[in-house]
C-alpha cells in the first residue's frame, strides 16, 4: 500500500506502523498533486514498484474562509489547484493505467465534502464548496467515461473530529453541533468502512456514487 504525501514529516513513520500492525508492504512517496508531472511521475512509480494499480484515494485537499468579496486571486487559485487540479491529475494518472491493466481493473475513490451538496454556515467558504461540488461531478464524468475499465465514487464527510476543527471559533463550532442532528462530530476511524467499501468487490456495481457520512447534517 503506498502512502502520497507532500509534506508530511511523519509519512515514513506512518508508513513504518501500517505496514509492522497489518505484515503488509507499506511505502511513502513525496509528491505535489498541484504539479501534474510530479502526481504523474508519483503515480507511474507506485505502479511499477508494486506491480499493479488496482485502487486509487485521491485525498488531498485545503480549506480556507474568506468572503467572496474580498476573495484574492492567488488564494482562489491555490484552493483550485489542489482540491479540483489535484483531483484530476491524479485520477487522470491513475485512469491511464486502469486503462492498461484491463477491463474492470481500478477503483478511484474520492475525498469531496458534505461542503459539495450545502452552504455551510457561519463560515464563508465559497472556494471550497465549490471546489468540492466539482470533483462530486468530476467524478460523476468519469464514471461514464471509465465504465470499461474503473469504478469511480465519492464519500463526502460531515464534520470530522481532527486538529483542523479546533482552531476555529468556539461559536462556530456551537452552529456545527445545532446542525447535526447526532450533535456529535465524526470519529475519522468511522469513515475507514467507506473506504474499503468502495474499493472492495462489495461494491462492484456501484459508479459515480457519492457517498455522504454525516450523522445526518444534510437532512434538515
Amino acid at each position: 500500500m503506498p502512502l502520497a504525501k507532500p509534506n508530511d514529516p511523519n509519512a515514513e513513520d506512518t508508513a513504518s506502523k501500517i505496514s509492522k500492525d497489518t505484515g503488509s508492504t507499506v511505502k511513502a512517496y513525496k509528491s505535489d498533486v498541484r504539479d501534474k508531472a510530479s502526481i504523474t511521475a508519483t503515480i507511474n512509480q507506485i505502479a511499477k514498484e508494486f506491480g499493479r494499480l488496482d485502487i486509487c484515494v485521491a485525498n488531498a485537499g485545503i480549506a480556507a474562509h474568506h468572503d467572496s468579496l474580498d476573495y484574492a486571486e492567488e488564494d482562489w487559485h491555490e484552493m483550485m489547484k489542489v482540491n479540483l487540479d489535484g483531483a484530476m491529475w491524479t485520477a487522470q494518472a491513475a485512469g491511464k493505467i486502469f486503462k492498461q491493466q484491463g477491463p474492470g481493473a481500478g477503483s478511484m475513490i474520492f475525498t469531496a465534502s458534505v461542503s459539495a451538496l450545502l452552504v455551510n454556515i457561519p463560515q464563508k467558504q465559497s472556494a471550497y464548496n465549490a471546489s468540492k461540488a466539482a470533483v462530486v461531478h468530476l467524478a460523476k464524468c468519469l464514471a461514464v467515461e471509465w465504465t470499461e475499465f474503473a469504478r469511480v465514487n465519492c464519500i463526502s464527510p460531515g464534520f470530522i473530529a481532527t486538529d483542523m476543527l479546533s482552531v476555529h471559533p468556539q461559536e462556530w463550532r456551537d452552529t456545527w453541533f445545532g446542525l447535526i442532528p447526532g450533535k456529535r462530530l465524526c470519529d475519522p476511524a468511522e469513515l475507514k468502512g467507506a473506504y474499503v467499501f468502495l474499493a472492495s468487490a462489495a461494491s462492484s456495481y456501484m459508479t459515480g456514487a457519492n457517498l455522504v457520512i454525516d450523522g445526518g447534517y444534510t437532512l434538515p
